[in-house]
């Protein structure tokens, strides 16, 4: 199968907006232990035939993968470049890989549809069949091929067998690097073929430092909030600074705070706000959500509240907030049945 043209180019829905891609991106924070471990299994010539690289979004996983394959294909599996798998940025393979023209790199990702036009919601099997003919193709450093699935966790069930088939009878001088959020997901037996690469999210310290360099604007109590909501993800926290994220944040929390006297003006101009965001309703659902659950944490034991009802709410909520995502409905409803369901709940014991 051909290679796909520029006009064919993944949809990079990882890209955050103003911020390089991973595939633009050179330096890795705070992952040293993964980066040592896969350094040392490459620069003695014994990489494995796939990694699995896990960790929540937004902490260097796609950026790791990018970081071995331009080491793969400009070195091979060798130790003639650098222990840290670096590769200069005016380097030509670094270059190909940054203009994703490299004909030694694949990357499969969820593409658009071709009748609708919109992002499939699977990686489908022709997907992954691709693999068994580029894998036959010779490229790169000593001929080394290097695909990218990311994230394998988006993978139909055809599309897992067919990979699952390719580990079996895996190709010479070819590296699988399979990205997920969740690798539970996937199938036993693609993982005990893979390697596993396990990131860590960043400490809360490490993370603040890294956003004063990417968010010198932002305040230190602003830069804080982000590192705590953000949960250790570099991606999640550049992700809420661009989305209003920390307004969000404060509006959830205001939410639960009045529930027991709601201000229904307020929550309709709240929705408004959260309907002009993209992914506005996963976001604020999410926050509301993490605030109901840090509450319940911290009254669970000390009695007088019946908690349970709270926890029922919790998860009527995750559904109504999932739902009107799916379905691309209208917040304003969502937000207001929200409002409502607090209120009642609250007059049957506050948190």
């Amino acid at each position: 199968m051909a290679r796909r043209t520029r006009s064919e180019e993944i949809v990079e829905t990882d890209r955050i907006e103003g911020r390089a891609h991973p595939h633009e991106t050179y330096r890795l924070v705070g992952q040293d232990a993964a980066l040592s471990r896969a350094a040392r299994a490459i620069r003695a010539g014994r990489p494995p035939q796939a990694w699995l690289i896990t960790g929540p979004p937004g902490i260097g996983k796609a950026t790791l993968a990018y970081r071995i394959a331009r080491y793969l294909l400009r070195y091979g599996a060798s130790d003639q470049g650098p222990g840290d798998l670096s590769v200069p940025e005016n380097d030509p393979v670094a270059i190909q890989v940054r203009a994703a023209s490299h004909p030694g790199l694949l990357v499969l990702k969820r593409g658009l549809h071709p009748e609708t036009g919109k992002l499939m919601t699977v990686l489908p099997v022709d997907e992954i069949r691709r693999l068994a003919n580029f894998f036959g193709l010779t490229s790169g450093a000593g001929g080394w091929r290097v695909a990218i699935v990311d994230p394998a966790d988006d993978m139909n069930d055809n599309a897992a067998n067919a990979l699952l088939k390719l580990l079996e009878e895996p190709p010479p001088r070819a590296m699988l690097l399979l990205i997920s959020h969740a690798p539970g997901r996937l199938l036993p037996t693609i993982r005990s073929r893979c390697q596993r690469l396990n990131l860590r999210p960043l400490d809360q310290g490490e993370l603040e430092s890294e956003l004063r360099e990417f968010l010198p604007e932002q305040t230190p109590d602003e830069l804080q909030a982000l590192a705590k909501l953000a949960g250790g993800s570099i991606g999640a926290a550049l992700r809420l600074a661009g989305s209003d994220g920390l307004m969000l944040a404060e509006q959830a929390e205001r939410l639960i705070e009045n529930a027991d006297s709601p201000d229904f003006a307020a929550a309709l101009s709240l929705a408004e706000k959260v309907a002009k965001i993209d992914d506005g309703i996963d976001i604020f659902g999410g926050f509301l959500a993490q605030a109901l659950a840090d509450r319940i944490v911290a009254r669970a034991g000390k009695g007088g509240v019946r908690l349970d009802r709270w926890v029922e709410l919790r998860e009527k909520l995750n559904t109504s907030f999932g739902r009107t995502s799916a379905l691309h409905l209208e917040p304003r409803q969502t937000i207001l049945s929200t409002v409502n369901a607090l209120s009642q709940t609250s007059r049957r014991g506050a948190l």
